[in-house]
């Protein structure tokens, strides 16, 4: 058996390599979001940002944040993000039975990992991970919100929807399950153009209608979302929209950063969901 750990790849550039800082600093952006407006019962899926915390976990905060009403419920997160470093075909595993962040190793749910077997579009790349930050800047706001869970880790490549779609809907299982989509949104654009450009792709989100690789760099993973919560009448809710124009950096050009929850109907109607 694999005994293999993913070690971390982006502690100290993309955040905190001292657990003791770490920790501090997520607690204090999930802390600063304040309590959800939205839906007591809590999301079943989430879109977070994954620059560096400088830039965007603020916004990240704002999402897990919106966990606290079922955070003692989750015991598995399924996390998609897209890859920036290696060409993937398909939806990539690492390979490993754990992944490592300063806060420790979050296990490898293997049970699940195997239930995907089949799926042609589901390969294993330990190299398309090695060096991806899109997951690993997730696992410590789910360290710290979730205390205990298991992951399954996917990267995105080149994948329609419907691949996606499909991975998701044989993972989704039930409360004990959280989907989580890593994803910034526009890239280098100018400030007032980049906030116009990210309001109308959460204006797309919202509207359930699929958006393009340079709207959001994890479109294929949202995309793949967007499918089953069509499909599963779940609703949409705009958490927090911003760039790094008003986190941290310069307004020339910016990367535009969101946070959306989607929640599963109450009842069989689902008024209000996604279509």
């Amino acid at each position: 058996m694999n005994t293999a750990v993913r070690r971390a790849a982006v502690a100290g550039s993309f955040y905190p390599a001292s657990p003791i800082e770490l920790a501090a600093l997520v607690d204090a952006f999930v802390a600063d979001a304040g309590p959800s407006s939205t839906l007591e019962r809590g999301p079943k899926a989430l879109v977070a940002p994954h620059a560096g915390y400088v830039y965007s976990g603020s916004i990240a905060g704002t999402a897990y944040a919106a966990l606290a009403a079922r955070a003692s419920s989750v015991r598995r997160v399924v996390l998609l993000g897209p890859a920036h470093r290696v060409r993937v075909r398909g939806l990539a595993l690492p390979g490993v039975t754990a992944l490592e962040t300063p806060l420790g190793e979050v296990a490898v749910d293997e049970a699940a990992i195997a239930s995907l077997a089949d799926l042609p579009q589901v390969s294993t790349s330990p190299l398309a991970h090695a060096r991806e930050h899109s997951l690993e800047v997730q696992l410590p706001f789910l360290q710290r919100v979730l205390r205990r869970f298991t992951v399954v880790p996917l990267v995105v490549g080149d994948a329609s929807p419907e691949e996606v779609a499909e991975v998701l809907e044989r993972l989704w299982g039930g409360p004990e399950t959280l989907i989580v989509i890593s994803s910034d949104l526009s890239h280098y654009l100018p400030y007032d153009v980049a906030r116009n450009v990210d309001a109308q792709t959460a204006e797309r989100v919202l509207a359930g209608h699929f958006v393009e690789p340079e709207a959001a760099c994890g479109a294929a993973p949202v995309n793949g979302l967007l499918v089953v919560a069509r499909r599963r009448g779940l609703r949409g809710a705009l958490l927090d929209l911003r760039n790094s124009g008003d986190t941290a950096g310069a307004r020339d050009e910016v990367v535009g950063y969101g946070a959306v929850a989607f929640y599963e109907p109450s009842d069989t109607s689902a008024e209000g969901s996604l279509s």
